[in-house]
């Protein structure tokens, strides 16, 4: 099985590190990172970078892929060469997949017209603008659509579609392996649940989200 995890510049590092970590670990699976212009892709803080040796053309027919987000995700709504080759691989893929705001640019390029799918809580409601309706979920399957919500939320994702593709026992073995057992020390982590203080804070310190 061939994985494939798109990168542009400003990406989150998390949003497809945490996948990776959990579909790169499968039997058998081949995980390959690829971008428009393949090299040194630098995350959203500039202070890390993924060396990307594939072209989306050299990755014509991968069995899964996976978009993450970022404030560079603002970039990659127009259609161009990445919206053409989501569109041709998505014919043939097994698992279209998202994580944060990556489910816009697959909602931008067409893929997720008239399904349901998730994103981060500041841009969810986005979604609709590209006829698809936003699900307040961490996890969304709809079809061959796995869309997870915020940055973290691809971990959950990737462990969902674990399971599908290779059995609950292999995905609980991963998941035993990477020692996901979150206990966090607060209780902000969805903005039902923050106060409107942290939600202030948040604005100060990384602007609108």
């Amino acid at each position: 099985m061939q994985v494939a995890i798109v990168l542009y510049p400003g990406f989150t590092a998390l949003d497809v590190i945490g996948p990776y970590e959990v579909l790169g670990r499968l039997p058998e699976t081949e995980a390959v990172f690829v971008a428009e212009n393949p090299g040194l892709v630098h995350n959203d803080l500039g202070s890390l970078s993924i060396n990307v040796v594939k072209h989306l053309d050299d990755v014509p027919d991968p069995d899964v892929v996976l978009i993450g987000g970022g404030p560079g995700q603002a970039e990659q709504m127009s259609d161009g060469v990445l919206h053409t080759w989501l569109r041709t691989v998505d014919r043939s893929v097994t698992w279209m997949t998202s994580v944060c705001t990556g489910s816009l640019i697959l909602a931008a390029a067409g893929v997720l017209s008239g399904r349901r799918a998730t994103s981060h809580w500041g841009a969810l409601e986005q979604l609709a603008d590209f006829s698809v309706t936003p699900a307040k979920e961490r996890v969304v399957v709809d079809g061959h659509y796995a869309t997870g919500a915020g940055v973290s939320a691809g971990i959950d994702m990737a462990l969902a579609l674990a399971g599908r593709i290779a059995g609950d026992d292999v995905a609980q073995a991963v998941q035993l392996l990477i020692e996901y057992a979150p206990q966090p020390p607060y209780d902000a982590g969805t903005r039902e649940s923050a106060s409107d203080e942290v939600v202030d804070t948040l604005f100060t310190l990384f602007g609108p989200h």
